[in-house]
């Protein structure tokens, strides 16, 4: 409905409001004795149009009207009210007219209230397809029946405007029969029509009760305990769910029925959410932000974060073209008012990385690129080196130069008690950015935590793999244990960490418990709607550099709880920066010559934890050499 029309039918409505007052309080014949009424009409149509569009009444698509939206309505009505009482006060003073009833004034003030609020009410229901009645004739009975029959799991916030849509979205053909919560208070009642009927664990119930076709959990907060509960019962009852994506991925909040994606590894093994400071990280907010690795998994969820908190300027920086051209795409179409860069580049090219930070000039660097697979790096010992110590010490150095004031490294539980070159190439490149914030004074510091789930290169695409060929699924034991978090709250916290930051520490995320590399096959299994003797599961053995289980930190280290209980603050014994100094020349030299027990012995001396694999230490190049 147009304004103009909603304009047009308030000018009615005061004047009925004024008419009304005088005959309440004084009769229909108060135009024998009442000459005032015909000025007062006047006087309130001006004022009153006119304080209602200086409020922005006449600039609101009232068929979407909100609570904010009738609060105008209630501010402008006030603002009117106040007026019309000034203006008749002045008439009297000043003796325009000789006397007016305040009982009047009252009275068209309620009645225009309560018209005005009536117009856009009715704008509203009127173009709400939730409120309005559907005649069911005869020839719709099979478009009525083909609608599905929906479980709403969650009568929070989330659930609601899934409910909402679905009512005013018709050719979703989808109806929402119940809720489910866990809330007593809300058992019973009805939201938007439609009954809370119990809490999760009647599902199966309910389900069968009301015939339900469908169920969509709506709990984005809630932890992956709860989601596994329904997703289970949805599997043996045979239906199909349906999940909002997590509260760590919905990072403006908003819920939408588009948002909706089968259930993942990452919902059943999500945790409770962590009250965290707004404030947390709106550090970045007007800041030249460089992010390392960006066109990783990592690196990716950080650009998105850091762009969420709309930075100055964004710089994303990475090797791998492909890569960085997808996440740049993304970001750019998500985030259109943020200037986005790609910078590519290799973080082992000293000349290009000073060229990239003059360009840029950045305020706060993520560090998150690095070789990450443990197998590949005993075989690749050098690149582990020149890349995960070597580029890193560029970088914190190019950073030194640059003033750049605050620095956050990404770092692995690998790094801890190391027994591979990937762990302990990231356990130096720690000390690295560690003690350039010591010595420097500056926001400099490292985050580690365990394995992200759904990372490019991770074990669970790897699974998901294996099992869409039918199997078999390989595992290296079955008695191996790692931490998992899922990207997006690891991001999170990195990015909190960052915040909370004085220089010089290393955080460690507090990752729950490890989970059982067989039992994550089996989750993955379960979810494909396959069973457990579907799919047969394969021991390989473990590999160079693996362990059975990792640990968060060294033994004997303090562990001090942060404002945020999920963020761990963690002080390990330190390598003596003399004999780092004189080996870090050493080490690097001699992993440019390949010559592998060279870099061990002086791995051994700087990390006295680190246990070398048991691998050939001859490099098939050496090899041929000796022979």
């Amino acid at each position: 409905m147009r304004n103009r029309y909603v304009l047009l039918a308030d000018a009615v409505v005061i004047s009925c409001a004024a008419l009304g007052a005088f005959v309440i309080y004084f009769g229909w014949l108060f135009f024998q004795f009442r000459p005032e009424f015909l000025p007062f009409l006047a006087v309130a149509l001006l004022v009153k149009l006119v304080v209602f569009y200086w409020c922005g009444l006449y600039r609101r698509y009232w068929r979407y009207a909100s609570i904010s939206d009738l609060l105008l309505v209630a501010l402008a009505w006030g603002a009117g009210a106040v007026a019309m009482s000034l203006l008749v006060a002045v008439a009297l003073w000043v003796g325009w007219i000789q006397e007016f009833s305040r009982a009047t004034l009252v009275i068209d003030s309620l009645l225009t209230l309560l018209a005005v609020g009536a117009i856009r009410l009715s704008i509203r229901v009127f173009y709400d397809p939730g409120v309005k009645t559907q005649p069911r004739w005869p020839f719709s009975q099979g478009e009525e029946t083909a609608r599905k029959r929906v479980l709403v799991v969650g009568a929070g916030d989330a659930g609601m405007i899934v409910v909402r849509e679905m009512q005013r979205n018709p050719q979703l053909r989808m109806d929402a029969v119940a809720f489910l919560d866990d809330d007593p208070e809300k058992l019973g009642k009805r939201i938007y029509e439609v009954p809370v009927l119990g809490n999760t664990g009647s599902l199966k119930q309910v389900a069968r009760n009301q015939s339900i076709e469908g169920v969509i959990i709506s709990m984005p907060t809630a932890p992956g305990a709860s989601v596994r509960e329904v997703v289970e019962t949805c599997h043996n009852l045979g239906l199909r769910s349906q999940t909002m994506p997590g509260v760590f991925e919905l990072l403006d909040g908003k819920v939408s029925l588009s948002q909706l994606r089968r259930v993942e590894i990452t919902d059943l093994l999500r945790r409770s959410q962590v009250a965290t400071s707004v404030m947390s990280s709106r550090y970045v907010t007007n800041q030249t932000v460089l992010v390392t690795g960006a066109g990783g998994s990592i690196g990716s969820e950080l650009c998105r974060q850091v762009a969420f908190s709309r930075p100055a300027k964004l710089v994303m920086l990475g090797h791998g073209e492909n890569s960085l051209f997808k996440a740049h795409a993304n970001l750019t179409k998500t985030f259109p008012d943020v200037p986005i860069h790609v910078a590519i580049a290799d973080i082992r090219n000293q000349a290009r990385i000073e060229q990239i930070f003059r360009k840029f000039d950045p305020k706060i660097v993520f560090h998150a690129a690095a070789h990450k697979h443990v197998h590949l790096m005993e075989e690749n010992f050098q690149e582990a080196i020149s890349n995960n110590v070597g580029g890193t010490g560029i970088l914190v150095e190019t950073s030194l130069k640059a003033n750049t004031e605050r620095f956050v490294a990404i770092s692995t539980d690998k790094a801890v008690s190391p027994n591979g070159f990937m762990g302990v190439s990231k356990r130096i490149a720690s000390h690295i950015v560690r003690d350039a914030g010591r010595q420097s004074g500056r926001l400099y510091t490292v985050v580690r935590f365990g394995n992200v789930l759904g990372s490019r290169g991770s074990v669970v695409p790897f699974f998901k793999e294996q099992i869409a060929r039918g199997g078999p699924v390989t595992i290296t034991h079955p008695k191996m244990k790692r931490y998992f978090m899922t990207i997006a709250e690891a991001v999170h916290l990195v990015m909190e960490a960052g915040g909370i930051s004085k220089g010089g520490e290393l955080f460690v995320l507090n990752m729950g418990e490890p989970i059982r590399i067989v039992d994550l096959v089996e989750d993955l299994i379960r979810l494909s709607g396959l069973r457990k003797d579907q799919i047969p599961i394969v021991v390989t053995g473990v590999r160079p550099g693996e362990k059975l289980e990792e640990s968060l930190w060294e033994s004997g280290a303090e562990v001090q709880v942060t404002a945020n209980p999920d963020i761990l603050k963690v002080t390990e014994p330190e390598m003596p920066v003399d004999a780092f100094l004189e080996a870090k020349e050493a080490l690097q030299q001699a992993a440019q010559k390949g010559d592998r027990l060279r870099v061990e012995s002086i791995l051994c001396d700087l990390v006295p934890t680190f246990t070398p694999s048991f691998n050939d230490p001859l490099s098939g190049d050496d090899q041929a050499a000796e022979a």
